[in-house]
Parts: structure tokens; sequence; C-alpha cells
């Protein structure tokens, strides 16, 4: 199976959880026949309240218990949980009306087992080789999507608003995902912008955009009141967005 990774990211505040959130509902809608899984690697969890998800198990959560076993002395319980791992991680997924959901959880402890953490990663990737899609909402960052969940994604979007503090930050995710992530393709998206006059002023290092997205108000109240993305009228401008994006990176 060819899989589809995408990955978004950016500085905090910029909105690309409420992003993701739109690129899943525009890929449930355009493409009902394929498998989509959604990936929450942010450690505060808000790709599950965007997409109204509940979550019980988390792939930390798991983790959390081989390493609690190898601390107490118990190698054996460890390592059979270990084996265990792949098969959990599935009981981990929550099924939603046209896609999956996993949430990653807290990240890990500096320097702690980094076998387990390699060997989840691991399975990660045997897990998302079920899938058609994939969308991946992580933290701040991209050293974080290839240390803890995949090595390679196939579309980098990266997200930004009218400030110099966004633009620079995508531009430092960019060259930082040469070196770390292997990706096909990148572009980028202007989100909450006051304004269509002030891209003529944001610096963004020759990075495509993908799509220009006006500040909006439905959306902030939304946020404010925890509601699912899924809710939003196609005419939102995030969705509009979100599907724009989605076409002009290639993906449908």
């Amino acid at each position: 199976m060819d899989t589809k990774v995408i990955a978004v990211a950016g500085k905090g505040g910029v909105g690309k959880t409420s992003l993701a959130a739109s690129m899943v509902k525009v890929l449930v809608s355009e493409l009902p026949d394929k498998k989509i899984l959604a990936i929450d690697a942010d450690p505060a969890v808000g790709l599950s309240t965007a997409l109204g998800i509940d979550v019980e198990m988390t792939v930390d959560d798991i983790r959390k218990e081989v390493v609690a076993n190898a601390e107490e002395g118990n190698a054996r319980a460890a390592v059979e949980l270990l084996g265990e791992a792949r098969y959990r991680i599935f009981d981990a997924l929550a099924e939603q009306d046209g896609f999956s959901f996993l949430a990653v959880g807290r990240p890990e402890a500096a320097g702690c087992y980094c076998k387990v953490n390699s060997y989840l990663k691991e399975v990660i990737r045997i897990l998302a080789g079920n899938f058609d899609y994939i969308v991946i909402d992580g933290e701040a960052g991209i050293e974080q999507i290839n240390r803890r969940v995949m090595e390679k994604v196939t579309h980098l979007l990266l997200v930004t608003d009218s400030s110099r503090k966004g633009t620079q930050v995508v531009q430092t995710i960019r060259r930082v995902a040469k070196e770390l992530v292997m990706y096909e393709k990148t572009g980028v998206i202007l989100n909450r912008l006051p304004d269509p006059g002030v891209t003529a002023y944001m610096d963004l290092g020759g990075l495509p955009v993908l799509a220009q997205i006006p500040a909006d108000p439905s959306l902030a109240e939304f946020d404010l009141k925890g509601e699912n993305i899924f809710y939003l009228a196609e005419d939102a401008a995030i969705v509009q967005g979100a599907r724009e994006a989605l076409e002009n990176i290639g993906i449908i």
C-alpha cells in the first residue's frame, strides 16, 4: 500500500491542530472508500478534542507499563509486554465514522529506554501500513515527529500566521526537516490572516503557498467550546483552506 503521510507542523498558536482536524474532515468527505488514520503526536492531545474523541489509551501508556516493569526488576514481564505491544496499539485505536485515531501521549523522559521507544515507533510504522492516508498533528517543530512517530512523511505541511515569529519557525522547521525527515513535498498554509494584504510583507523563504485562510470568528467559538470540527460547515474558511491545501499539494 502506497501510504500518504501528511505531517502538519508550525509554531504553537497558529491553528495547526484545527487545520489537521479539518484535513481529516476533508479526506473523509472526498475519499470515503479510503482508510484514514489521524495521529495526535502532541502531548496536549488537542487533536482528539478537535475531532470529538475521548482518549482511553495512548501509545505512551503502553510504554510506561513496560518501563515500570523493567524498573521494578521484572524483566520477563517487561519483555512479554513489549512483545504484545503491536496488538495493544491496535487496541489503542479509536474507530470513528470514516477514520481511525491514535494518540501518542506524553513525551518520554530524555535518554530513557531508547530500545522501547524505537520498538514502539516501529510498531506505529507497521500499523500505518494498513492505511491509505495518515494525518499527523505534532507539537511545535519537526524533530518530535521523526523521533517518536514516523521516520518518513510524504507531505510536510507547514502552518504560520502573519507574525514574523511564525514565518521564522516554518523556515526553521523546513531546514531541520531536510536533515531529519524524509519527505517528498512541502508547502506553507497562511492561517488566521487579518487581511489579505499582509501576505506582501511575509518572508516565507521561497516556500510555496498552499492556501491563504482569513481569521474566522466561528472557528474561534468552536475552539473555545471544544466542539468537533466535523460539525463545521463545508464553507467555513478553515475547511475550504484545508481542501485547497490538499488539492495544491496533490493529495486530492
